[in-house]
């Protein structure tokens, strides 16, 4: 247990849950800003034209306000270690079809993780 304890690096993180977005759109943006310090993710969504960047940026922002107030890590040595996305509860719609049918729709939402550390000098 105490060698667990020694090994302990500070991490930061920000979770969004139940954000009415598909997890596929938001995994391409995902993508891109992974193991990238964080001026350059603001940058790199700041210049992206997909619907998921400005919600990956607000989610970005509080995890660095996370780390900057709750475990006084150092702002310019944060990259973001790790981002993923999973799938939330499904809204489910119906549409109207021929001859009295119903056709279901989906309305994905989506769990977004961001996790910062401090890069090693």
């Amino acid at each position: 247990m105490a060698n667990n304890a020694m090994n302990y690096e500070p991490q930061a993180t920000a979770i969004l849950r139940g954000e009415r977005i598909s997890p596929r759109k938001v995994q391409i943006v995902l993508d891109l800003i992974r193991n990238q310090s964080v001026d350059k993710a603001i940058a790199a969504l700041d210049l992206t034209p997909k619907a998921a960047c400005p919600i990956v940026k607000k989610l970005l922002k509080s995890a660095i306000a996370n780390a900057d107030n709750n475990h006084s890590m150092d702002k310019d040595k944060l990259y973001v270690a790790a981002c993923y996305v999973g799938p939330g509860p499904i809204l489910k719609r119906i549409q109207p079809r021929a001859q009295g049918r119903a056709f279901r729709i989906n309305k994905r939402t989506s769990n977004i993780t961001i996790i910062l550390k401090e890069r090693e000098a």
